[in-house]
């Protein structure tokens, strides 16, 4: 967040945010309406399992365990809600990055100008090539120092904040206690300090490839969640995973439905989609893959995603136990 350039990233205007909220509202409808679908082939809590899944297809996996708590979802309908997540979300973050090759087709097919984000995109690189130096020993210090005691930092703040707030939180609004939890709070905070600080001089950082560490151990993250996928757990939900391929179909249907009315270029479609069906982890990979040095916005994008998930999520899970009733 630090090494962002938020005032360039801006530029890119309102059809990003529009294209992001696409695809918020396309998770949020097309979750109940499949589960109307299915709902004499699931057991009675699967409405649960959704809810969770809805979170983190709207943010990430911080929403999904907000919500799963939130809805009360039980450990029994979560595995499978876990192998239907991985194999479906990631098959469609595949499908994104393989597209990249071919975003300029479907922009003329759109009628979409990308002329805003290729300037943009060149601007940023300039800004890496004219400014980069070979990174010293107290350049590597500043950035692992800035990395730890930042996160350290907002950690203690962020469960410091939900210890004062949760009694009250509890006793007069029991589910919004249940959304903002300390790792919530941990995150607002990192996301705040971190876009405040790109303001700062503290951004130089960025001179000695300050990101490329940060995109180091996101990659190493990404593995560590591919490492824990069983895929031989699929078969023993066929169901579900009919009802998740469904409903990220109509995610899509939707972006794509959308980006051809308001003339959005691939490159919106793609992130949009992703910061909502993968969060901040993912969204900035897709973003990188389709103009190299715009993962920043990818990484916004996936924290307004993480941002609205929880609230959007729980509006799903409303729906959801309605269609269930």
């Amino acid at each position: 967040m630090i090494t962002a350039d938020i005032p360039t990233i801006m530029k890119i205007g309102p059809k990003a945010i529009l294209m992001m909220l696409a695809g918020t509202f396309g998770v949020v409808i097309g979750g109940p309406l499949v589960y109307l679908l299915f709902v004499s082939y699931l057991p009675p809590d699967t409405w649960k399992g959704m809810a969770a899944l809805s979170g983190s297809w709207i943010g990430g996996g911080a929403n999904f365990a907000a919500i799963k708590e939130s809805v009360g979802a039980p450990d029994s309908i979560i595995g499978p809600i876990i192998i239907v997540d991985t194999a479906v979300g990631y098959t469609w973050t595949g499908i994104l990055l393989f597209l990249a090759n071919y975003q300029r087709i479907i922009d003329r097919w759109n009628g979409a100008s990308s002329a805003v984000l290729e300037d943009i995109n060149r601007r940023l690189m300039d800004f890496e090539k004219s400014k980069i130096r070979p990174i010293a020993t107290v350049d590597a210090s500043i950035i692992v120092a800035v990395g730890f005691v930042g996160a350290y930092v907002c950690r203690k703040l962020g469960f410091g904040l939900y210890d004062i707030s949760n009694p009250f939180l509890s006793e007069k609004a029991p589910q919004v206690a249940a959304i903002f939890g300390g790792f919530t709070w941990m995150i607002i905070f990192i996301t705040t300090v971190g876009i405040l600080l790109s303001f700062t001089r503290l951004r130089n950082v960025e001179k000695s490839g300050a990101s490329k560490i940060g995109y180091l151990a996101l990659f190493l993250f990404l593995t560590s969640i591919g490492a824990k996928a069983d895929l031989r757990g699929i078969m023993e939900a066929p169901v579900l995973l009919l009802v998740g391929t469904l409903w990220i179909l109509l995610h899509i249907g939707l972006m794509f439905l959308v980006a051809r009315l308001i003339k959005a270029p691939m490159f919106l479609v793609a992130i949009g989609s992703q910061a909502n069906i993968g969060g901040a982890a993912s969204a900035p990979i897709v973003a990188a893959a389709y103009y190299e040095s715009m993962a920043p916005v990818g990484l916004l994008m996936g924290v307004l995603g993480y941002l609205l998930g929880n609230y959007a999520a729980l509006v799903c899970a409303f729906l959801l136990k309605l269609a269930a009733a």
